[in-house]
């Protein structure tokens, strides 16, 4: 009997979810597990093994058509795999049914509408809204979902817009902070945080400088630096709480 001979150059895959990037007048795909480019593109997975469904590039994964190095070369200026693999999930555009289309942009509405949610209070109540009421504002705005872009981003322009346009009263919700330095210290920190301190709770000045007050979120990681600049590692940014509600009983983490 006749062996089957298959060309080393063909690996047939079926049942893929595929990514494709057009570079240097060329198609190149990669073949990725269903729902798991989305995971990674929102850096919840981070292991391209649990990704891919094999470590190659292709120029028609239907085919099983594998790239040759002189196109690579050409288009992505090297040959390291894992490089222009890393390109190609980053920016290339992902092949779905519109069924698995529709439940993906699905999925990834009611991400974004939970983060604002999370992230956001009405500044006249001081309460946070419901996942609900941020999807009926979005529906307000007819807010297009971006498949290529993970939930947070997506939440920052769902912000920016509803502020914008005044669709609901809505503002980010303030994070209570401590801060602990010494005492020579505490002068430089505060200058340094200047207007990033929306109120103080309590400030105390001795051997070790003590500061309860409230921030932007998107402020923490600066004045995080701050401290640990100014203080040589010493000094401590402690978060208390994320939303400043009405409610003292009930706290949002």
């Amino acid at each position: 009997m006749a062996q089957i001979f298959t060309p080393i150059n063909q690996v047939r895959l079926t049942n893929v979810s595929l990514v494709r990037l057009k570079k240097g007048g060329k198609r190149f795909e990669i073949a990725c597990y269903k729902n798991k480019v989305l995971e990674w593109r929102n850096n919840v997975e981070t292991d391209l093994d649990n990704v891919l469904q094999i470590r190659s590039v292709f120029t028609n994964v239907s085919k099983g058509q594998l790239a040759n190095n002189d196109d690579l070369q050409k288009a992505f200026k090297t040959t390291d795999t894992d490089k222009i693999i890393l390109e190609i999930l980053r920016k290339g555009e992902q092949q779905v049914g519109e069924k698995e289309r529709s439940q993906q942009l699905g999925n990834l509405s009611r991400d974004i509408a939970t983060t604002v949610a999370e992230k956001c209070i009405n500044p006249d109540t001081k309460r946070p809204y419901t996942v609900t009421m941020i999807e009926k504002a979005m529906a307000d705005l007819h807010f297009s979902v971006n498949p290529n872009k993970n939930a947070k981003q997506q939440a920052l322009d769902v912000i920016k817009q509803l502020q914008e346009k005044k669709t609901i009263p809505i503002a980010r919700a303030q994070m209570r902070i401590r801060v602990v330095a010494p005492g020579k210290d505490g002068k430089k920190i505060k200058e340094k945080f200047g207007t990033m301190v929306q109120g103080t709770e309590d400030e105390d000045w001795g051997e070790e400088y003590e500061l309860i007050c409230t921030i932007d979120p998107g402020h923490f990681r600066t004045m995080t630096d701050i401290v640990q600049n100014e203080t040589k590692g010493r000094g401590q940014v402690e978060v208390l709480s994320i939303r400043d509600t009405d409610d003292k009983d009930e706290a949002f983490a």
